[in-house]
């Protein structure tokens, strides 16, 4: 493992943010397993809530999907919210995360399209679409 790795892990347990994706993965009756780069990976996950794929709490990667499903880009996505929850001093990323949610809805009634979060964890990576703000999409009357 990585130094930054190291580190990470270290910081989102003194955060908080591990010990939260930990209680949430307890609470859906997730099975945690251990991952790459000092991530947890938690299978299982039985709640509807968020509806996302995977979703990363602190180091926790919460899925409802069987063993196997984080692997790839999808999980590198889920690794760079990982780093973001240690940037962001790990709780306040929640909150800062639900108003990167509104900005980008108001922006192309997408989640994460306009999404800071997403877009700095690659968009793609993460199975998201890139759309256009709304005012991209408007046509100008066709001229007869």
């Amino acid at each position: 493992m990585r130094r930054l790795h190291r580190v990470r892990r270290t910081l989102n347990y003194i955060n908080l943010s591990t010990p939260l994706g930990l209680l949430l993965a307890r609470v859906g009756r997730a099975r945690v397993t251990p991952g790459p780069d000092g991530l947890l990976l938690a299978y299982g996950y039985r709640f509807g809530f968020p509806i996302a794929s995977a979703f990363t709490v602190g180091n926790v990667v919460l899925t409802k999907h069987p063993e196997g499903f984080l692997t790839g880009a999808l999980l590198k996505h889920e690794d760079r919210h990982a780093s973001q929850y240690m940037c962001c001093v790990g709780l306040p990323m929640l909150p800062l995360y639900v108003v990167a949610v509104v900005v980008s809805m108001m922006i192309c009634g997408n989640q994460a399209s306009w999404n800071l979060f997403e877009r700095l964890a690659n968009l793609e990576d993460g199975n998201y679409v890139r759309r256009s703000p709304w005012w991209r999409n408007t046509r100008s009357p066709q001229k007869e």
